[in-house]
């Protein structure tokens, strides 16, 4: 009788010791599986500040800022690098900042504007406080290229690209060099 007893515990015993490993063993895989997309997600990141300081880099304002100051609008999806802040390849200084997208300050104190995702009247009220004013505004949502951006992205996979709202350009103020328009016009490669 003691011996089925003890058996049984045995058996119970390795079970266990067996669950437990698997366990283990799928969390592991768990923790995996973020980590390969939090890469990604981090060279989309990247591949945006990339982007967004070559067209300030190719912009001239009325009166050239010493560092630019760089406004983020809305809640985005690829501006964690963006945020940290900057130099452009000219050495000047790039300040990021997020506010909120009716704050007072983005019409007198940024000289670009990354927005992010807005309500339709969101947007409309900010677009209405840049009017006359020199202000870079570049969307993260591909869409808004109509709605009064002057540049809209296109994250995918493998790179970014943008669309160039030409009437928004030409009202901004703000001059672009004619490089950046030419390559908006290029179609991104067939992945």
């Amino acid at each position: 009788m003691k011996v089925a007893v003890w058996t049984t515990e045995r058996v119970v015993g390795c079970k266990q010791v067996l669950l437990a490993g698997l366990l283990c063993l799928l969390t592991g895989v768990a923790f995996a599986q973020p980590a390969t997309d939090v890469s990604k997600a981090d060279q989309r990141a990247r591949s945006v500040t990339q982007v967004v300081l070559g067209i300030l880099s190719y912009a001239r304002w009325p009166v050239e800022p010493q560092q630019l100051r760089l406004c983020v609008v809305g809640p985005t999806e690829y501006t964690d690098d963006l945020v940290k802040g900057t130099t452009q390849a000219t050495g000047r200084p790039v300040t990021v900042r997020r506010l909120l997208a009716d704050n007072p300050a983005i019409a007198g104190e940024c000289d670009a504007v990354y927005i992010g995702k807005l309500t339709r009247d969101e947007r409309s009220r900010l677009f209405a406080s840049l009017t006359g004013r020199p202000v870079v505004s570049i969307s993260e949502d591909g869409d808004q290229c109509t709605v009064g951006s002057l540049f809209c992205l296109r994250v995918g996979d493998e790179q970014v690209s943008f669309e160039v709202n030409l009437d928004s350009v030409a009202r901004s103020g703000v001059r672009i060099h004619p490089s950046v328009l030419q390559l908006s016009r290029r179609k991104p490669a067939a992945s």
